[in-house]
C-alpha cells in the first residue's frame, strides 16, 4: 500500500500548481491531480497567458501603424493572424513545460485524472490513461478546481457565430466585426485585441459602465479611451435575443434610449465565470456550497477537516495572483507556520485594454461607505512628459486618501503600462504609506512612474506640473 501524502491538491492552476511548489518547499509529501492534458489551468492554457499574447501582438501592430510619426517608415504593415496564433501558443507551451519541471523540482507526484474525495482523507482519480482507477491516502486535500466560462440562458454558445472566452482563443481567423457582450476585464480586453487588429467592435454592458466593479472615474476615462479609438459600446443594455443573422449574428436589447438591434459577424459571451465544483464528492462531506461557491474561513479551510479551497472556487476575486497567494496560504497553514489571513483590499486588479486599467486599494466610493473622510486627487498622463515621447499622453492617475492620518487607500490608474506601474501602489499600501511620504519620494525623471508622486501632490494640493 502506498505511504500515506501529506496534501493531495485537485486541480493545478496558478492556486493548485503554486500551492503543489510551496507544499514541497515545506518538505511535505505532495501530489497533485489535474485531468487537463497539460498543467496550468484556466490562466496559462484558456485565459491570462494567451489573452495577453495576443494583447501583445495587437497592440504592437498598433504601433507599427504610427511608426512613421516617430520618423521610422514602415510600408503596408500586415498582420498574421496564423502567426499570431502560432506565438500564442508558443508561449503556453513553454509556460506548461516550466510546471512540469517544477513539479519535479519539487518532488510533487502529477496524477492526471479526474479527482474526487471519495472518504475521508481520500482522493479518487479516475486516471485520463486507460481509464482506471487510483485512490490517494492523505491527511489534507486543496480544492483549486477553477472557474469555467458562464453565459446567459438567452445567448447560447456555439463556438461557430458565438464564443466564449475559451474557444475564441482558437478563433481561425480575424472577423469583420465584433460585438463583445459584459464589458469586465475579460470583455475590455478581447474588444481591444479586435480593434487593433481591424474589426469593428462593438461592447455590450447590462451596467452603467465599462469595467463597472472599478472606480467610476477610471471606468469613465475608460469610455472616454474607447470613443476616441472608435471602440462602441452600449452601456445599460439589456439583451433580449441572439439569433443568426445572413453568415453573422444580429443582438435585440433594450437601451436607455428604447430597443436596437445590432449585427455583426460574431459575438463573444464575456459575463463572468462559474465556479467548477461539481462532480467533487463534496456530498460525502459536511460542506454546503453556497450558489456553487465553497465557504472558507481566513485560513481557507472548509467545514470539513483537513480540507482546504482557494482560487475561483471561494467567494472572492476570480483572479490568478488571489489563487496563488490563497494557496500558499493553504499550505503553510498545513505545515503549522505562522500565517495572517489574506487582506482582500490589497488586491491589485490589472486589466491589459489599451489603455490599461490597473487598480489596488479602495474606491472612492467604499472609502466612503466605510465612513472615511476621503480627500482625492486625479492628474493627467498628458502632464507627463515620457508619456508624451511614445504619444501615449492619456489616462490619468487617481488617488483616494482619508483625511485624518493622510494615508493612501486607493490608487486608479488608467494609461500606458498601468498594470507594470501598479506595483508601486501595491506596496504603498502594504506599508500604510501616506500620501505626503509618496508625494516627496524622489522619482526617476523622465519615467511614466511619475504619475505616482504627481497624483500624490495632486492629492495634497500642491502640484507642480499642472
Amino acid at each position: 500500500m502506498a505511504d500515506t501524502l501529506d496534501v493531495v491538491i485537485i486541480g493545478s492552476g496558478p492556486g493548485g500548481y503554486v500551492a503543489a511548489i510551496r507544499a514541497g518547499q515545506l518538505g511535505l509529501k505532495t501530489a497533485i491531480v489535474e485531468r487537463d492534458k497539460r498543467l496550468g489551468g484556466t490562466c496559462l492554457h484558456r485565459g491570462c497567458i494567451p489573452t495577453k499574447a495576443l494583447l501583445w501582438t495587437a497592440e504592437l501592430y498598433a504601433h507599427i501603424q504610427e511608426a512613421a510619426e516617430f520618423g521610422i517608415d514602415l510600408k503596408s504593415p500586415a498582420i498574421n493572424w496564423a502567426a499570431a496564433m502560432k506565438h500564442k501558443t508558443k508561449v503556453v507551451t513553454s509556460g506548461a513545460n516550466g510546471i512540469d519541471y517544477l513539479m519535479k523540482k519539487n518532488k510533487v507526484q502529477v496524477v492526471k485524472g479526474h479527482g474526487r474525495i471519495v472518504g475521508k482523507s481520500k482522493v479518487e482519480v479516475v486516471l485520463t490513461e486507460g481509464g482506471g482507477k487510483q485512490v490517494l491516502e492523505t491527511k489534507n486535500i486543496v480544492i483549486a478546481t477553477g472557474s469555467v466560462p458562464k453565459s446567459l440562458p438567452n445567448v447560447p454558445v456555439d463556438h461557430k457565430l458565438v464564443y466564449n472566452s475559451d474557444s475564441i482563443l482558437e478563433l481561425p481567423e480575424i472577423p469583420k466585426s465584433v460585438i463583445v457582450l459584459g464589458a469586465g476585464a475579460v470583455g475590455c480586453e478581447f474588444a481591444s485585441i479586435f480593434n487593433h487588429v481591424g474589426s469593428e467592435t462593438t461592447i455590450l454592458e447590462f451596467l452603467p459602465h465599462l469595467l463597472p466593479i472599478e472606480d467610476e472615474d477610471a471606468s469613465k476615462e475608460l469610455e472616454k479611451q474607447f470613443k476616441r479609438r472608435k471602440i462602441g459600446y452600449e452601456l445599460s443594455a439589456r439583451v433580449e435575443k441572439v439569433e443568426p443573422a445572413g453568415k453573422g449574428v444580429k443582438v435585440t436589447m433594450q437601451t436607455p434610449s428604447g430597443p436596437k438591434t445590432l449585427e455583426a459577424a460574431i459575438l463573444l459571451s464575456a459575463v463572468g465565470r462559474a465556479p467548477v465544483t461539481e462532480d467533487l464528492g463534496l456530498e460525502k462531506t459536511s460542506i454546503k456550497p453556497e450558489k456553487g461557491f465553497i465557504p472558507v474561513d481566513d485560513f481557507m479551510r472548509t467545514t470539513e477537516p483537513n480540507v482546504y479551497a482557494i482560487g475561483d472556487v471561494i467567494p472572492g476575486p476570480m483572479l490568478a495572483h488571489v489563487a496563488s497567494a490563497e494557496g500558499v496560504l493553504a499550505v503553510e497553514h498545513i505545515a503549522g507556520k505562522e500565517v495572517h489571513p489574506i487582506n482582500y483590499d490589497l488586491t491589485p486588479s490589472a486589466t491589459y485594454c489599451y489603455p490599461e486599467v490597473a487598480t489596488v486599494g479602495l474606491s472612492e466610493k467604499k472609502a466612503r461607505e466605510r465612513g472615511y473622510d476621503v480627500k482625492t486627487g486625479i492628474f493627467p498622463f498628458s502632464a507627463i512628459t515620457k508619456a508624451k515621447i511614445s504619444e501615449e499622453g492619456f489616462g490619468m492617475i487617481k488617488m483616494v486618501s482619508e483625511k485624518k492620518y493622510d494615508e493612501v487607500l486607493g490608487v486608479h490608474m488608467v494609461g500606458p503600462h498601468a498594470t507594470e506601474l501598479l506595483a508601486e501602489a501595491c506596496i504603498a499600501l502594504r506599508l500604510e504609506t501616506t500620501t505626503e511620504e509618496l508625494g516627496r519620494t524622489m522619482h526617476a525623471h523622465p519615467t511614466l512612474s511619475e504619475i505616482m508622486k504627481e497624483g500624490a501632490e495632486m492629492t495634497l494640493g500642491t502640484p507642480i506640473h499642472i
